[in-house]
């Protein structure tokens, strides 16, 4: 596995690179201090996930994040940073973040975050998740049919269990269908309801009750 470190802090990569070192499926392919140098190596190594900070001097993780999800699609963007402001969050997340990791986070949680997000989950910090959903609890909820006339009932079936977090594997298992039968599924989602990756239709399903 592919993985590129994005921090302004030099002490902070340098620990990354030798704790992600020690993982034996992970290759850390590079180092960058800011966003515009992260673009240029997202270009030139072609990672398959960023670990990206977000207040950074010059080309921010927010920009950085856009840039690269416009265009490297298929490079997962998971967000380690120390901000927590609703601002920083929904702008991530916006961006097409996959996760949302604050700097505290034990080792072993960012090893199992990188893990899951290029299997397809969602890991956003606890204290960072209860934001959004206080945020979309604070929103008047569009009702269901909304997007009811935007997928089928099958979509809808698929979209309600992304955003509880599951995986394709797992959503084949629940509605007993083949992991390409879900991916297409998940494809045409994206596509239907115009956005990057899973996590932004994940919150679109919650802001409508799904």
């Amino acid at each position: 596995m592919k993985i590129l470190l994005c921090d302004d802090q030099a002490v902070i990569r340098d620990g990354l690179e030798m704790l992600l070192g020690l993982e034996k499926d992970f290759n850390v392919v590079g180092t960058a201090q800011d966003g515009a140098q992260a673009l240029e190596l997202v270009a030139e190594k072609q990672p398959d996930l960023v670990l990206m900070d977000l207040k950074m001097p010059g080309m921010n993780g927010i920009e950085a994040t856009r840039a690269i999800r416009t265009r490297f699609p298929g490079v997962k963007i998971l967000v380690l940073t120390t901000y927590d402001d609703d601002e920083w969050v929904f702008d991530a997340i916006r961006a097409g973040a996959a996760g949302y990791l604050l700097k505290d986070t034990p080792r072993q949680k960012i090893v199992e975050a990188i893990r899951g997000t290029m299997e397809g989950k969602t890991f956003v910090d606890p204290a960072v998740a209860g934001k959004i959903l206080n945020q979309l609890a604070s929103n008047q909820k569009q009702p269901t049919s909304v997007l009811a006339e935007k997928l089928t009932d099958r979509e809808l079936d698929v979209l309600r269990l992304v955003a509880r977090g599951l995986n394709n594997s797992d959503i084949a298992a629940q509605l007993h269908l083949s992991e390409g039968t879900v991916r297409n599924h998940v494809s045409a989602i994206l596509e239907k309801l115009n956005v990057l990756d899973r996590t932004q239709a994940a919150v679109i399903a919650i802001q409508h009750g799904l």
